[in-house]
């Protein structure tokens, strides 16, 4: 490497194994991480070729995908055979360490990896799972990959990988009240599109990323797929240090300080290039929400639904038009005031501990609105334990909400986890294509404060009138 080297460049050149033809590297895989669907797929394939893993140490498994979330709950349910009972099985047979369900360490991969110490600056990490791009938030190298890559990985603890282009997302100035870093990336998603990131790796920077915490830096990193990036990384300060300090799996004694030596060298070079760079201004992002079938499909909440018409290219005007009919919306309508049926608050991104706070700060004694179906999901069995023991679960509970299992749940859903048809939800979820949430249903992504001010008003509200 020389002077001038970005974030992606120093992390990327320490891991390439073999330049390959066609400008492909081979690049060492430092952890991998396994789930009941893309992971059971590979381990299956691994054993019907008769293959070893390679590093058992290096790859971690969690059922998380398929597992049911209702109080009380187990790995039961449709998928249970197929998905959660062969990944036991292999994992025990492989030697690969598995954080089951109700086990210290469950939960949905993308949670697991940063509470636990396995996600650390400067590491590559891979998983069968778009969202991936999460574990950039701590400077890591992180994308999703296939089930055959999964399998290949398994086997040769490497994987086969073309050097994206650098994108540097420059976010200055401080976010207003009640704006988060889901509104904050959902509003460049907006405005630059759902392909601006594609071929690219993105990393977020300026003043406005530094003073998110690291949580919210997830948030952030984990839309980046939204955007057409497989990966999103913030360069490793001392916020990081702080966050990865004492965890499970993280460097302990002298291996804590030559591992900060090292993380210290990771952020970009003064002068570092980037093939693009976009500039964002903190305090134009106001709380927003998405209306059609798409993260790009997003306005603030005092925004008002888009005319097609008014689109000049005839292929966006049809798919805005498709988006509004699927919705049930008419163009021009205000969102907020929009009646729902379930508030979701979970998923990989936004269920952390920080994320079940902010919304039970909103909620301050009053009620889920009649007729509203409202879920709180932690997102691992940690942030269950200690939102419990700080009581949010009964401020939830008290309010109306149903508190459950940790899972990935109504996000993808499983086990009869799911909106019904035609029917409308406000979740904290990363994705809102048609049918996502189940068929036919209708999903409205927000930040975990606007799901609650959702919850409570029984239709699409603005939290910061809430909290006046």
């Amino acid at each position: 490497m020389t002077a001038g080297n970005t974030l992606l460049d120093k992390i990327w050149d320490r891991h390439v194994v073999a330049r390959l033809d066609g400008g492909y590297d081979l690049l060492h895989v430092d952890r991998q991480l396994i789930h009941d669907l893309s992971g059971t797929r590979a381990l299956k394939r691994l054993e019907e070729l008769g293959h070893r893993v390679r590093n058992p140490g290096l790859n971690f498994a969690t059922p998380d995908h398929t597992v049911s979330t209702a109080p009380g709950g187990d790995a039961d349910g449709p998928f249970a055979e197929r998905c959660v009972a062969p990944l036991r099985r292999l994992s025990r047979e492989y030697g690969i360490r598995l954080f089951d369900v109700h086990q210290a360490g469950h939960g949905i991969v993308h949670i697991i990896g940063p509470e636990l110490g396995l996600t650390l600056p400067g590491v590559t990490l891979v998983c069968g799972d778009s969202h991936t791009c999460t574990h950039g938030a701590l400077g890591a190298l992180a994308w999703g990959i296939g089930s055959s890559e999964v399998a290949h990985v398994l086997a040769t603890q490497t994987v086969i990988q073309r050097k994206p282009r650098r994108l540097r997302v420059t976010v200055e100035g401080a976010l207003g009240p009640e704006v988060t870093a889901k509104d904050l990336i959902l509003y460049l998603i907006g405005r630059e599109g759902a392909a601006a990131g594609d071929g690219y790796a993105v990393e977020y920077a300026g003043p406005a990323v530094r003073a998110l915490t690291i949580e919210a830096r997830m948030t952030l990193c984990n839309l980046s797929i939204e955007m057409g990036a497989k990966i999103g990384m913030v360069a490793p300060d001392q916020a990081t240090l702080d966050y990865v300090s004492g965890r499970r799996f993280a460097p302990q004694g002298e291996a804590w300080d030559l591992a900060v030596e090292h993380w210290r060298q990771l952020p970009g070079d003064n002068g570092a290039e980037f093939d693009r760079e976009i500039a964002v201004d903190a305090a134009a992002v106001a709380p927003q929400v998405t209306w059609g079938t798409s993260p790009e499909h997003v306005i603030p909440v005092d925004g008002r639904v888009p005319d097609p018409a008014a689109e000049p290219d005839p292929a966006r005007r049809r798919t805005l038009t498709a988006a509004l009919d699927y919705a049930g919306l008419t163009p021009g309508m205000a969102i907020e005031g929009l009646a729902v049926d379930h508030v979701f608050i979970g998923s990989c991104t936004n269920s952390r501990l920080s994320d079940l706070r902010a919304a039970a700060r909103v909620i301050r004694g009053r009620k889920v609105a009649e007729g509203v179906r409202a879920w709180v999901v932690p997102g691992s069995r940690q942030v269950k334990l200690e939102a419990e023991a700080e009581g949010l679960d009964a401020t939830f509970r008290a309010a109306g909400f149903d508190w459950r299992e940790p899972g990935c749940s109504m996000c993808v859903a499983a086990n009869g986890e799911t909106v019904p048809p035609g029917e409308r939800c406000v979740s904290t979820s990363n994705r809102n294509f048609v049918g996502r949430q189940g068929p036919r249903s209708r999903t409205h992504l927000t930040s975990p404060p606007m799901a609650v001010a959702a919850a409570l008003s029984g239709h699409i509200a603005d939290v910061r009138k809430m909290l006046d």
